[in-house]
């Protein structure tokens, strides 16, 4: 039984990258967040997502995560999660977003990379981290932590945030569970290649984020 629950673990841990090309793995293509904007993220801010059930904060800790920081502040700035699903939601686990319903942007971003952050904090109960598929291959995909999922420390997954009151975040729809082929929720690399045309239709209860601003 317990070798069993392990495996589960691993499996709903690989998903947190979705498809995994050569090129969405070469971290040899990892630029320095300090590069991305004149704009340096302050040492804490909060970001404001006004989602289809209401509006989620995210304290943001520099702290924690300053590369992390730095990203998800350029992100917001540039208008990046607009309009942007929560594509992978799995109860008692996590709750995943950030590929764009615009496939031109997920081109621009994909091999965007930026280096890792240290461990800081624990994935502990609405902590918020990027996913990533293996060393310096963060983007633009994060998620949000239902419970405390301490296992993903020790697999570099590195929060550099937190939610303010989890009340919205546990109302966002659960029911098409795991991402396909391992389950009936959406393929991350139709989402990647044909966005919204793509997820709209074949999904219509998903929740999203609507915009983000800084507070």
């Amino acid at each position: 039984m317990k070798i069993y629950k392990i495996s589960i673990l691993l499996l709903l841990i690989l998903g947190l990258t979705g498809c995994k090309s050569p090129a969405a793995t070469d971290s040899s293509k990892s630029t320095s967040a300090k590069t991305e904007t004149n704009q340096v993220c302050p040492d804490e801010y909060t970001v404001k997502l006004k989602t289809t059930q209401g509006d989620i904060l995210i304290d943001v800790k520099k702290e924690w995560a300053p590369l992390g920081a730095q990203r998800f502040y350029t992100l917001v700035k540039e208008n990046y999660y607009t309009d942007v699903a929560f594509f992978r939601v799995i109860d008692g686990f996590i709750a995943q977003f950030g590929i764009s319903g615009d496939p031109e942007l997920n081109t621009k971003w994909r091999n965007n990379k930026i280096d890792d952050d240290p461990v800081k904090h624990d994935n502990t109960t609405g902590t918020v981290t990027f996913a990533m598929g293996g060393p310096g291959t963060r983007t633009t995909q994060i998620f949000i932590n239902f419970k405390d999922n301490k296992p993903l420390d020790k697999m570099g997954f590195a929060p550099f945030g937190i939610i303010k009151d989890m009340t919205n975040v546990n109302k966002l729809y659960s029911g098409y569970g795991e991402g396909a082929p391992r389950g009936q929720g959406p393929s991350q690399m139709l989402l990647q290649t044909k966005g919204s045309e793509y997820l709209k239709p074949a999904f219509p209860k998903m929740d999203y984020i609507l915009n983000a601003s800084i507070l």
